[in-house]
């Protein structure tokens, strides 16, 4: 990763489009309302069937937050009535009974994610309480093996927080940052001294955190290169085990509290590109590795590590070591992935209330994948996390040839090559340093469901 980083004009007009981010294939928009319970519920029941069932991996979604971030593109519900948490947990108690119901005893969880919203919403006792339910009905590791992860919002937790946090199993903390700098926390309504961050960082390393990960994003009203440069060094200076640059997008049009957020007080798309530049530069510098998609890690920490050793993965919760496991996702708007098939939930809390109520699960659409897309969805996966592309591991796998059976797609491929992004040769496609930066374009190139779509208004800006 020595190569310096340099994007001419021409470059950037000719790749800054909008696309998707994959952590799935295919994407979310590809989801159909023909999908229902029923395909779900079989696709769960035939996870069980294999020789050895895969793992799992648990996601529960919290969607409640206390103010809103004007930046914000989650699925949430802004409260202050901590009251609305006691009815979602009787519905997603009732949720995890019925999930686990569908899955063999013996599968092992080997990852848990609660995301949102603002998971830490809950209150301690919340917190236990649901924990105690999860080990109930699946087999949780006892120890501390488990890779078991949590969103923290630093303004809605203390250090006694973060020690009930660790008691009860998790062990990978990731903080909310986004920005440093008054002006920029001010414009997006997100308020967070750096002082309120560090002593959270020092709570989970007073506990013992196995992983901390800061979350920063890029392209927020009033940030320019020189603001950020210090939100940089503020950041470096914390040594979080890992660290997302992620690019606004803004689409008020789709997200509503971003019509908050002045459209003239964005940088331009120059000083954002600038601004991604410094980001990859400096934290490589300073030790840092380029995970990939915004995501940058210590050369020791397992996401780095996995890279490394060909075993690194894409979910719904961006990269991990986790390749093998159905992931059941409980909650509202959560997305499941199990056994070739997608299942979402719906967004709304008094549907999902109402759908559990009646013993049914609250599937709202779905996909279940075909040859092709698991193909497709391989190759993604590869190119995403590890940058490269071997033709003989799918010709031995699917038995054909790679270059005729992606002719079309070879020959889109051909411009990325002459602009230096990639090179191909008999053995497979290698991504250069340059085009690690762009790997969201280069795995648009194998998206079917791309080419009959207008993606302007569904994805960010790759850039």
């Amino acid at each position: 990763m020595s190569e310096k980083i340099q994007f001419n004009p021409e470059m950037i007009k000719r790749y800054d489009t909008s696309g998707p981010r994959y952590t799935s294939y295919p994407t979310a928009v590809a989801f159909t309302e023909q999908f229902t319970e029923k395909d779900y519920l079989q696709h769960a029941r035939n996870s069980n069937d294999d020789l050895i069932p895969a793992p799992l991996s648990l996601y529960f979604h919290i969607p409640f937050c206390d103010t809103v971030c004007f930046y914000c593109a989650c699925n949430k519900i802004v409260t202050k009535d901590y009251s609305k948490a006691d009815t979602y947990l009787k519905y997603l108690y009732k949720e995890i009974e019925m999930q686990a119901e569908l899955y063999d005893d013996d599968r092992r969880v080997e990852q848990l994610h609660f995301g949102g919203g603002t998971p830490t919403f809950l209150n301690n006792q919340h917190i236990e309480s649901l924990i105690d339910k999860i080990r109930e009905h699946f087999n949780l590791y006892l120890s501390d093996d488990g890779d078991y992860s949590i969103e923290i919002d630093p303004r809605s937790v203390d250090a006694t927080t973060i020690s009930v946090l660790r008691d009860v199993g998790f062990n990978r903390f990731s903080l909310g940052v986004q920005d440093v700098n008054d002006k920029v926390q001010k414009a997006v309504n997100r308020i967070q001294p750096i002082e309120e961050t560090r002593a959270i960082i020092e709570a989970c390393r007073d506990n013992d955190a196995r992983s901390i990960s800061i979350d920063l994003i890029y392209g927020l009203p009033f940030q320019s290169v020189d603001s950020f440069n210090q939100t940089l060094d503020e950041i470096i200076k914390l040594s979080p085990d890992r660290i997302s640059v992620f690019n606004y997008a803004h689409l008020p049009n789709l997200f509503k509290p971003q019509r908050r957020i002045n459209a003239e007080d964005l940088p331009s798309a120059e000083e954002k590109l600038e601004i991604l530049q410094l980001s990859v530069e400096k934290l490589i510098e300073h030790g840092y590795v380029y995970i990939g998609m915004d995501h940058f890690a210590k050369p020791d920490d397992e996401l780095a590590l996995a890279q490394k050793n060909g075993k690194l993965h894409r979910n719904f919760q961006g990269y991990t070591t986790h390749s093998d496991c159905d992931l059941i996702a409980m909650g509202v708007s959560s997305i499941s992935s199990v056994a070739g098939c997608y299942s979402q939930n719906t967004k709304n809390n008094e549907d999902y209330y109402k759908t559990i109520a009646t013993g049914h699960f609250p599937v709202i659409k779905g996909l279940s994948l075909d040859d092709d897309d698991l193909i497709r969805r391989r190759i993604i996966q590869q190119l995403a996390c590890h940058f490269k592309l071997d033709f003989e591991l799918f010709e031995s796998s699917y038995g054909f040839c790679f270059v005729d059976a992606f002719a079309r797609e070879m020959k889109m491929l051909q411009p990325m090559v002459e602009d230096n992004l990639l090179s191909i040769d008999e053995d497979g496609i290698q991504v250069s340093n340059s085009g690690r930066f762009l790997i969201r374009n280069i795995c648009m190139v194998f998206d079917v469901g791309l080419r009959k779509k207008d993606i302007s208004e569904r994805f960010s800006k790759v850039i």
